[in-house]
């Protein structure tokens, strides 16, 4: 038996090789689908069915809800299939923001109860089933109460870092009493210095010669240790020491019974300079004795300020310029330099918070071309916060004094560590110019500036300052916590300016021991007072 299918698929033909039988012939329906539209339809699927099943794996990834129907996987993947895509999560974020600007506007009632934290908002909403509007009424006042509740936290900081900055540390003020209490028991404590037969090198300006006024004994030594160290050339310092009536004996004594020769110190009291008088300090008198400034200075600094329309960082500039030390007359002591050292040409004036690292002998050599004070300009540097310091920053120019003499876009100059060529000092009217503007700024009532001694000294020495390298003098490492270590170690000079001094616990730790490297912590005195232990 044979079976024959013709080309055309119309018929199909049984034959038999027995005689007996004849062929049959059996004509086949029309097909409804041709073979050539299978065909087509069959390619153009295996083309899409890639397709939807990447569609349906994006709708199962980005899908909220599992689809367990045909009829919704439709309904997902109807509108991405027709390249239209389904916007529903852009118009609830669209709905959300606009119920955020409603709330934005609207008055918290009084007496909301507000969740603690954000468990407890997610348990009250489920609870009290928040709509939408409720949520973020409540989201809102949780976040202002956050805010509000850091704001007095940061305020309360750095108003209990302004009353420790501006504390005696109990270790320092022991020291200070033992070494007072040494000075009337133990002649040595008494003893002259320098050395009667060293007198006369107080004033030769073949030396080296360097002022120092502080009433921080452990402060002091550290200034002096430093330099005498780092020195090349020690036989050729010479420190005059000055300090206050009060811190004299003390002083005295560490200095009589911890020697730093060769190098000379001299210790002296405010009281122990005749020029140093009422007529010749007018102003300063004024300044220790004016009520509404000692008021300033002493009184609460909360009163009377507006924390709501201030941020911290103002906040704690202004607490720092109404440090107690500013109305000082030893703050005030280095615009009398040519008085006070009438046969010196050239000394170096040093703030006690700074560290000295590096030989400081080349200083006598900078050419200062006639100007008066050789300073570190503050207004450029790596450090854009230390190092970004101009007239603007000190002065208030809303005042038409200041509007008309000073240019806010000048660059500022820092204290710390300056030479100053007495000298050319004298021929100058400096010092007046000084008490002339201090005066006008107490009869402002403080409206010109509030920062202490530097302002009045910008305007002084207007035209007289010669700037100097920035590797002589490091800023900041009393306010800036992220201090730059390397160049720390590289500068000759460190300064801990800021409330944050070395020698306090509010001091910043991995900077102390620049400082500590230079406390002799093997002396008696230092050992049993307990200091920064």
């Amino acid at each position: 038996m044979q079976l024959h299918i013709s080309p055309s698929m119309r018929s199909l033909t049984i034959s038999s090789s027995n005689e007996f039988f004849d062929s049959m012939k059996i004509k086949v329906a029309p097909p409804l689908i041709s073979y050539r539209t299978l065909f087509h339809t069959i390619l153009i699927l295996a083309f899409l069915l890639p397709f939807v099943f990447i569609l349906t794996a994006l709708v199962t990834l980005e899908g909220v809800n599992k689809c367990s129907s045909i009829d919704c996987l439709g309904r997902r993947l109807g509108p991405r299939l027709l390249g239209r895509v389904d916007d529903s999560e852009q118009r609830l974020v669209r709905d959300f923001y606009k119920i955020l600007n409603e709330v934005s506007t609207q008055e918290i009632p009084d007496g909301l109860k507000l969740p603690s934290s954000f468990r407890q908002l997610v348990s009250d909403m489920k609870n009290n089933h928040y709509d939408a509007k409720t949520f973020s009424l409540v989201l809102r006042a949780m976040i202002e109460k956050f805010e509000r509740d850091m704001r007095e936290s940061k305020f309360a900081e750095l108003m209990n870092k302004h009353f420790a900055a501006s504390s005696i540390p109990k270790g320092i003020h022991c020291l200070s009493l033992r070494l007072t209490d040494e000075y009337s028991s133990n002649a040595h404590a008494r003893r002259q210095l320098p050395s009667p037969e060293l007198l006369p090198v107080l004033s030769d300006n073949a030396f080296h010669h360097f002022v120092l006024a502080t009433d921080n004994i452990l402060a002091a030594s550290v200034v002096v240790s430093s330099a005498v160290q780092s020195s090349s050339t020690p036989e050729k310092i010479v420190f005059h020491v000055i300090t206050d009536k009060k811190t004299y004996a003390g002083m005295h004594s560490w200095f009589a019974l911890n020697s730093v020769a060769p190098a000379i110190v001299e210790v002296k009291s405010v009281h122990q300079f005749d020029w140093l008088t009422r007529e010749n300090v007018p102003v300063l008198e004024a300044v220790e004795s004016h009520h509404g400034i000692r008021n300033y200075y002493h009184g609460n600094h909360i009163a009377g300020a507006n924390l709501s329309e201030t941020t911290p960082r103002k906040f704690a500039s202004k607490l720092q310029s109404r440090s107690p030390k500013y109305i000082s007359l030893l703050n005030h002591l280095r615009i009398y330099l040519p008085e006070l050292f009438p046969n010196l040409d050239k000394v170096v004036f040093l703030d006690d918070d700074i560290v000295i690292q590096r030989d400081l002998s080349p200083l006598w050599d900078i050419d200062l071309h006639g100007k008066v004070n050789g300073a570190v300009e503050t207004c450029r540097g790596e450090d854009e916060w230390v190092m970004s310091k101009r007239l603007r920053n000190y002065f208030n120019f809303s005042h038409p004094l200041i509007a008309k003499h000073l240019d806010p876009e000048e660059c500022a100059w820092a204290y710390g560590m300056n030479i100053f060529d007495l000298r050319t000092w004298r021929k100058t009217d400096i010092r007046e110019t000084y008490h002339s503007w201090l005066k006008a700024n107490l009869k402002s009532n403080l409206t010109m500036w509030k920062l202490g001694t530097l302002p009045p000294a910008l305007i002084a020495f207007k035209g007289h300052v010669q700037a100097i390298d920035s590797s002589w003098h490091m800023l900041g490492l009393g306010y800036q916590s992220n201090t730059n270590i390397e160049n720390a170690k590289k500068a000759a000079v460190i300064h801990y300016n800021g409330q944050s001094k070395p020698w306090l616990e509010i001091g910043f730790e991995h900077l102390r021991p620049f400082w500590t490297k230079y406390v002799n912590y093997s002396n008696d005195f230092i050992r049993n007072c307990h200091i920064l232990e």
